[in-house]
C-alpha cells in the first residue's frame, strides 16, 4: 500500500483523531480506495462468484471488541482484501446470473460519492433545494423516456420520487390508497379490505399488507397457469373481486406485474385496469427489473394499458447502470401519499413548504431522512444518454437469446418458458433423467453443483410444480464469452450427475 506515513499518525503508529474530514487526508485516502476498487474489478474473474465460505467465517478472524485506538487505512484495507473480500459473492462479476442483476457504472459510482461526499438530508426542500428539484427533474425525464402517461409526470398534476426498495414504494402506495379508502367507510373496516396479486407477485407485497395493518388473509394470491404464461388472468380477477363483494368485503389494490421474479411473466395490464376502475381499486404496476427495458421502443407495449393504473415503479439498481439502492415510483396523485404520510411538526415548519410552492419528499415516504439519490441517476443518464442505456439493455438481451440458441444445440437441456426480458429458464429434460430419479430433484442438484463450483452463480425458480434454473443477464462487464462458459459450466456438470444418476 506504499510507505508514505499520513500526518495525523504518531512516531509509534498509533493513530490521534486530528480532522476527520482534513482535505488532503480525504485527498490521499480517497485515492488508495479508487484505486483498491479498482484493482478489485480488473482482477474480478480470479475470485468465486458466489462466496464458498461457511457460516460464521469472519466472527473467527475478527477480534471480539472494536479497535481502542485508530487504525490505518492502509491497515484496514489489507483486512478487506484478505477478510472480507472472500465473504462477498461478487455480483458485479460478469459470471453472475443469479437473481436479477444489480448493474454498476463509474458513473453511478461516481454520483454515489458527490451523494455521500454532500451527505444532505434532502426530506424537504429547504434543507437543499437542489437535491428536490433535480429529484423532480429526473423523475420527470425519466417518465419521458419510458413514455408514461403525462398523468404520471409533475408537468401533469402527478409526479415521481426515489425509494431504496419495491417494498418501499408498494406499502406507500397501500398505505395512500388504505387512508384513501378508510376516510370514506370508516376505520373500523380496515378488516374488511382486500388486496389482490397474482401467485407470482414479488413477496414485497405480503410483508407490505402485513406492515399496513390490513389482514394478511384478505390477500388474494390468483392462481396462474402455463397455458397463459403465468399472467394474471383478468376472468380470474373479476371472479375473485365479485366473491369478495358478495361476503361484504371491500376491494382496495391490484398489484400487476411486468417481468415477474420467477420467468419474467407480463401481466396484461390493459384489462386487468379496466376491472380494478369498475370496483375502484388502486392499481399499482410493479416492472422492477423488466421496466428498464421498456426504454427501449421494441419493449414498451408490455406497459401497453399502464395508463389505467394509479402507480408505476421500476428499480434503477437492476438493470439501469445504476447502484443500490434506487427504485423510482410514480404516481397519479401525490395527494393521495402526502395525506397518508405527511407529518408537520413545529420543528419542520418552514415558509415554503406552507406556501405550497415546493415538493418536500418526507411526505412522499416512511421515512424522514433521505439522500440525495437523484446525483447518480443524474450522472448516468448524462454520461450514457439514452441511446447508451437503450444499447446496455439490448445487449443483455442478445446475449440471453444466445444462451437459448445453445440451450437448443444440446438436445439434453429445454427451455421451460418463453423469453420475454434477458432471463432465460431452462432444466435438464426429463426425457434424459432415468425415470425412476425426481426431476425437480436432478435440477436442483445440478444448479447447486455449478454454483459450488465457484466459476458462475445461478438461482431457481419452482413455478408450476417445475424446477428451474434462472440464468439472468444483465452485470455490466459480461460478454458473449461468459455465456458460451457458463453453458459449457452447465453441460460438465450435468454430464457429472448423469453418470452418478
Amino acid at each position: 500500500m506504499g510507505d508514505h506515513k499520513p500526518d495525523h499518525l504518531l512516531e509509534n503508529g498509533s493513530a490521534t483523531m486530528l480532522n476527520p474530514l482534513d482535505p488532503e487526508e480525504f485527498r490521499r485516502q480517497g485515492h488508495m480506495v479508487v484505486d483498491f476498487l479498482a484493482d478489485y474489478y480488473h482482477n474480478i474473474e480470479k475470485y468465486p462468484v458466489r462466496s464458498q465460505v461457511k457460516p460464521g467465517y469472519l466472527r473467527e478472524l475478527l477480534p471480539e471488541s472494536a479497535p481502542l485506538k485508530p487504525e490505518s487505512i492502509e491497515k484496514i484495507l489489507q483486512d478487506v482484501q484478505e477478510e472480507i473480500i472472500p465473504g462477498i459473492t461478487n455480483w458485479q462479476s460478469p459470471n453472475f446470473f443469479a437473481y436479477f442483476p444489480s448493474s454498476g457504472s463509474i458513473a453511478s459510482f461516481l454520483g454515489e460519492m458527490l451523494c455521500t461526499g454532500f451527505n444532505t438530508v434532502g426530506f424537504s426542500w429547504i434543507t437543499s433545494p437542489a437535491a428536490t428539484e433535480l429529484e423532480s427533474i429526473v423523475m420527470d425525464w425519466l417518465g419521458k423516456m419510458i413514455q408514461l402517461p403525462k398523468s404520471f409526470l409533475f408537468s401533469g398534476g402527478g409526479g415521481g420520487v426515489l425509494h431504496g426498495s419495491t417494498c418501499e414504494a408498494i406499502l406507500c402506495t397501500v398505505v395512500a390508497v388504505r387512508e384513501q379508502k378508510l376516510s370514506v367507510i370508516g376505520r373500523e373496516n380496515i378488516g374488511k379490505l382486500v388486496v389482490y396479486c397474482s401467485d407470482q407477485t414479488h413477496s414485497s407485497l405480503q410483508k407490505s399488507v402485513t406492515i399496513a395493518g390490513i389482514n394478511p388473509k384478505n390477500l388474494r394470491p390468483i392462481v396462474t397457469t402455463k397455458s397463459s404464461n403465468f399472467q394474471l388472468s383478468p376472468h380470474s380477477l373479476e371472479l375473485a373481486i365479485v366473491s369478495d363483494v358478495k361476503a361484504g368485503l371491500i376491494p382496495l389494490y391490484l398489484c400487476c406485474t411486468v417481468g415477474t421474479t420467477s420467468s419474467t411473466a407480463v401481466d396484461p395490464l390493459g384489462a386487468l385496469c379496466e376491472i380494478a376502475e369498475q370496483y375502484g381499486i388502486w392499481v399499482h404496476v410493479d416492472a422492477a427489473y423488466a421496466g428498464a427495458a421498456c426504454f427501449c421502443p421494441e419493449f414498451r407495449h408490455f406497459l401497453d394499458g399502464v395508463e389505467g393504473a394509479n402507480s408505476f415503479s421500476f428499480n434503477a439498481h437492476k438493470w439501469f447502470l445504476t447502484s443500490l439502492e434506487c427504485c423510482c415510483l410514480w404516481v397519479k396523485d401525490p395527494a393521495a401519499l402526502i395525506k397518508a404520510l405527511s407529518t408537520n411538526p413545529e420543528y419542520l415548519r418552514n415558509y415554503f413548504a406552507e406556501s405550497e410552492q415546493v415538493v418536500d419528499y418526507k411526505d412522499w415516504q416512511m421515512a424522514l431522512s433521505r439522500r440525495f439519490r437523484a446525483l447518480k441517476i443524474w450522472l448516468v443518464l448524462r454520461s450514457y444518454g439514452v441511446t447508451g442505456l437503450r444499447d446496455f439493455i439490448r445487449g443483455h438481451v442478445k446475449m440471453a437469446k444466445h444462451f437459448e440458441g445453445l440451450i437448443a444445440t444440446d438436445k439434453r437441456f429445454e427451455v421451460v418458458f418463453p423469453r420475454n426480458f434477458a432471463l432465460v429458464c431452462f432444466r435438464v429434460s426429463p426425457l434424459v433423467i432415468p425415470r425412476d430419479k425426481d426431476v425437480n430433484e436432478f435440477n436442483r442438484h445440478l444448479l447447486e453443483s455449478v454454483n459450488a463450483s465457484g466459476d458462475a452463480f445461478m438461482t431457481h425458480a419452482v413455478v408450476g410444480g417445475v424446477y428451474v434454473i434462472r440464468l439472468a443477464v444483465g452485470a455490466t462487464l459480461t460478454e458473449y464469452r461468459h455465456i458460451d462458459k457458463a453453458f459449457r459450466l452447465v453441460q460438465e456438470h450435468a454430464n457429472v450427475l448423469l453418470c452418478v444418476y
